[in-house]
């Protein structure tokens, strides 16, 4: 059966913008967290680095949400099916904040993490709508409202926390949902034109996808292990601050989330570099930066200046790599953008939760030391397989056969 496929028409920087707040929103749902797992875990008794098991969870959930939930946007409609994921991770914070024993919290921030992406519906649907000249600013555009999420959820629950008990911030996150989904609702465009694929064939079309396409596999374990990098330095941060000779409280620590701001304005540039010099080119360089940057982080436990510089370099880093990978996949296959990104990002967020155990692993048994031996390890990984990845892919030109 023939597709009937949106033609990219050129999006209006405003509605660009608007869908980056969204993004930041839906996203900020699964990091408010973080600043507060040491007393989230003194809460029940439990040592600091077992709260870590908390931010390993959410990540896991996170990818099963991508994995199960956005390949749907191929074939339903998007916005449909955001406002859906925005209710129910609604409903998923107020379990947070209400449970009663680190067991059900540990299992309601696997369900946040399910019903947290809808941002990753909204890139590759709006990414559709762009023209190709276009698209790697709007992706890095997108990508700034994703990591303005990460920024201010860290903040703010930094902050909360250390002013009000950890369930309040939860119950914060529950009401930014709200207006999350007033804004979905009436600025989120709606796409008619979708493929009539059932589910259990859309599931099935992700392996098929996997094999065929090699830009997408090497891309997908470079976005593997360079997120496990950048997770195993945040799953960790805060345990190791609240140590000497930091000793820092909840909100100090989520004040570090501000480092990223930078990486945040540079976004949309990024995007725009990654069209004219190609992906294999500015991954190298953000895997190197990583690498480089737990040499940083290394020095974190005698030096807060050079911790500083290495969290910089380390959110620089992230960002090219996920900014350029992203905008060579949605230039693939026009008619499985959210499959392509269901696959990528599914890659991405595993890494999160992998990083994260990782991390504390590495800090449990060498403490800052250790964190920059796993962090380091992961980026030279991604480096090897950057360089094994198809230079051709930078020029790809998009591909309309069916998976």
């Amino acid at each position: 059966m023939s597709e009937s496929l949106p033609v990219p028409v050129g999006l209006s920087t405003r509605l660009v913008a608007v869908m980056a707040v969204c993004c930041a929103l839906a996203v900020s749902t699964i990091y408010y967290q973080q600043p507060l797992l040491p007393q989230m875990a003194a809460s029940f008794g439990l040592a600091p680095t077992q709260a870590g098991l908390i931010a390993t969870l959410t990540q896991l959930g996170y990818a099963a949400g991508l994995l199960l939930v956005v390949p749907l946007a191929d074939c339903r409609q998007p916005r449909q099916l955001a406002l859906l994921s925005i209710a129910a991770n609604a409903v998923a914070l107020i379990a947070c904040a209400a449970a009663p024993n680190f067991t059900l919290l540990c299992a309601s921030s696997f369900v946040v993490g399910v019903t947290a992406i809808t941002a990753q519906i909204i890139i590759p649907a709006l990414s559709g709508l762009a023209t190709p000249a276009e698209r790697g600013r709007v992706v890095g555009t997108l990508l700034s409202g994703l990591s303005a999420g990460l920024l201010l959820s860290r903040t703010i629950g930094g902050w909360l926390g250390a002013h009000s008990d950890w369930r309040a911030v939860f119950i914060l996150a529950s009401l930014m949902d709200l207006v999350l989904l007033v804004i979905v609702a009436r600025r989120f465009p709606t796409l008619t034109s979708r493929s009539p694929i059932s589910y259990g064939t859309l599931l099935r079309s992700l392996g098929l996808l996997v094999r065929k396409e090699r830009v997408l596999r090497c891309s997908a374990m470079i976005g593997f292990l360079i997120f496990a990098a950048y997770s195993a330095l945040w799953a960790t941060l805060a345990a190791l601050l609240v140590q000497p000779p930091y000793r820092f409280d909840s909100a100090t620590i989520g004040m570090f989330g501000l480092i990223a701001l930078l990486g945040i304005v540079a976004s949309p540039r990024i995007g725009g570099v990654a069209d004219r010099l190609g992906a294999s080119t500015m991954v190298l360089a953000s895997t190197i930066a990583v690498a480089v940057s737990f040499a940083f982080v290394a020095a974190g436990g005698q030096s807060l200046g050079w911790l500083m510089v290495g969290m910089i370099l380390l959110d620089f880093g992230n960002r090219a790599a996920l900014v350029a990978n992203q905008t060579r996949l949605f230039n693939l296959r026009p008619e499985a953008r959210s499959r392509l990104n269901t696959v990528f990002m599914a890659a991405y967020f595993l890494g999160g939760a992998g990083g994260a155990a990782l991390g504390n692993y590495g800090v449990h048994r060498a403490g800052w030391a250790g964190l920059a031996t796993v962090g380091a390890l992961l980026a030279l990984g991604a480096t090897a397989i950057n360089a094994l990845s198809p230079r051709e892919a930078i020029t790809t030109v998009a591909r309309l056969k069916r998976p």
